[in-house]
């Protein structure tokens, strides 16, 4: 306890004594700045005219900043809903419907020898063509509600077919919901089948080609390419 109280009142001694110190070199400081005044003011003001300056800046990038961060907000929400407008139409068909749409998107973008199968026993391959590379081309058309997800076992399916009974090069599993469960989207990455959720269809809807779709994934966020054949 003794030695806390010694160590208590050094330190209580050094703060008093640094704050004399500081009023000093505080006072010596103002003494000198008044003999000067004549070559300080000038400098003085180049310093608060910089400062000035330099906040105006900082102010001016911040702001503008924002309003990139904003008007990128504001876009994206805007493409959502740009989207969801076409995808209104496309829900209110029916699921031959959809496939026959499906078909004239393939064929927008440049795709040949589009064919739909739309029947009973098609092995998974609703709309079959040719890119313009001429790689073959099979697509799966899963009309779902929104709300929905497509399954391990509708992504299994597909992987079972459409190298193996139909050739493609590039296999394309397009749907109307919004998401691939986790193990349809991770059975799809390790397959290389090109997973296309409700946003994504919403994309090319809206005038993305499909080529450009091609390297996505289902989630989106294109970390993942398909190697080229």
């Amino acid at each position: 306890m003794a030695a806390r109280r010694r160590r208590r009142r050094l330190k209580k001694r050094t703060c008093r004594q640094l704050q004399g110190w500081g009023g000093l070199v505080a006072l010596a400081a103002a003494v000198w700045v008044a003999g000067h005044w004549t070559v300080v003011w000038p400098v003085l003001v180049a310093v608060l005219a910089a400062a000035v300056v330099v906040g105006a800046g900082w102010a001016l990038l911040r702001a503008h900043r924002r309003a990139v961060g904003q008007d990128r907000a504001w876009r994206a929400q805007e493409e959502a809903r740009a989207r969801e407008l076409s995808m209104a139409e496309v829900d209110a068909l029916s699921w031959r419907e959809f496939e026959t749409y499906v078909a004239e998107l393939c064929r927008r973008d440049g795709c040949t020898k589009v064919v739909i199968s739309g029947r009973s026993g098609d092995l998974g391959a609703d709309v079959v063509g040719y890119l313009s590379d001429g790689r073959k081309l099979v697509v799966q058309c899963k009309k779902y509600a929104p709300q929905r997800s497509v399954s391990s076992q509708d992504m299994q399916k597909f992987v079972g077919t459409a190298r193996p009974e139909h050739g493609a090069d590039v296999a394309l599993f397009v749907t109307t919901c919004r998401t691939f469960t986790k193990a349809a989207l991770g059975l799809a990455l390790r397959q290389d089948i090109v997973a296309l959720h409700r946003d994504l269809l919403g994309s090319w809807v809206k005038g993305a080609h499909l080529e450009t779709l091609i390297p996505l994934n289902g989630s989106g966020d294109g970390t993942r390419r398909r190697p080229s054949a």
